[in-house]
């Protein structure tokens, strides 16, 4: 296995994604298929960073659950996101419980029920605060 490869996204309108992956994780699209269909159906691919991100027309999610990717964020761009997340009217979801050091999440819905989360920890500093306890 050599990594992640890309993740696919169901969206039922590929224009508020557009605006959901642009505006919060500052997507850079590099690919739409327009009325093409290559794929399942029409599609768009983004690069956040180096990460493959596409997003496909179709239903959205029926429910939310706990499902959910996180990104990398630095702490002292928490505020910023989450205003740019409330400025789209997305449903910010309490986080759960964390033990003194774990860092900071916000979690947050897109218009199609997938859940996201923007994390300012590392896995080195959780498994570090989980070995105190």
């Amino acid at each position: 296995m050599q990594g992640l490869s890309h993740m696919t996204f169901i969206v039922h309108d590929l224009e508020k994604a557009t605006l959901f992956f642009e505006t919060i994780l500052d997507a850079k699209e590099v690919y739409a298929s327009r009325d093409e269909t290559y794929s399942l159906s029409r599609e768009k691919f983004f690069l956040i960073g180096d990460l493959w991100i596409a997003i496909m027309e179709g239903e959205s999610l029926p429910s939310r659950t706990y499902n959910h990717i996180a990104f990398k964020i630095e702490n002292d761009a928490y505020d910023m996101y989450l205003e740019r997340i409330e400025r789209l009217g997305l449903e910010v979801k309490d986080g759960r419980a964390r033990v003194d050091g774990e860092a900071r999440s916000i979690y947050f819905y897109d218009f199609d029920n997938h859940l996201f989360e923007l994390h300012t920890g590392t896995l080195a500093e959780r498994l570090r605060e989980y070995e105190k306890e």
